[in-house]
């Protein structure tokens, strides 16, 4: 028996330019599904998670257009904010856990329905606050670039 959780990237929504890597993570999500069918049996667990998009000191090393476009990424997701370190933790912590014992074959997208929605419909106003992050590392840190997002 056992349990793994697989790491992917979100690929929903397709990125220019990046089909490669779009097709290797949608391989990756497969790989899981078929992993879950053939080791099932011998009572292993085989999931994935999928972060969206998470503040972490990598959002600090990117230059140019995208570091300007970091800031504004929460407008994209619809719970109005940049998930934590700690949520995508809190989510493998779960996979891996006696209270996952039945789950297998998933991908948690842990996105704030970012992967959800259409770029046909805009979304609705909110207030980041409306949606707390979780925050359950005590060095936690958040990346220069999101500084002036802060609470």
């Amino acid at each position: 028996g056992g349990s793994i959780v697989n790491m992917l990237a979100d690929m929903w929504g397709g990125m220019p330019g990046m089909g490669h890597s779009g097709a290797a993570r949608s391989g990756m999500e497969n790989f899981t599904r078929t992993a879950a069918v053939e080791w099932g049996h011998a009572g292993v667990r085989v999931n994935a998670v999928a972060p969206g998009w998470i503040a972490s000191s990598g959002m600090d090393t990117y230059e140019g257009a995208f570091k300007a476009v970091i800031p504004t990424l929460r407008e994209h997701v619809p719970l109005k904010r940049i998930g934590s370190e700690s949520e995508v933790a809190a989510a493998i912590v779960f996979l891996l856990s006696p209270g996952a014992a039945f789950v297998s074959g998933n991908t948690i997208r842990i996105d704030g329905a970012a992967s959800q929605g259409s770029r046909a419909f805009p979304l609705f106003k909110g207030k980041p606050e409306q949606s707390r992050a979780y925050n359950g590392f005590h060095r936690a840190y958040l990346p220069d670039v999101l500084k002036d997002q802060e609470d």
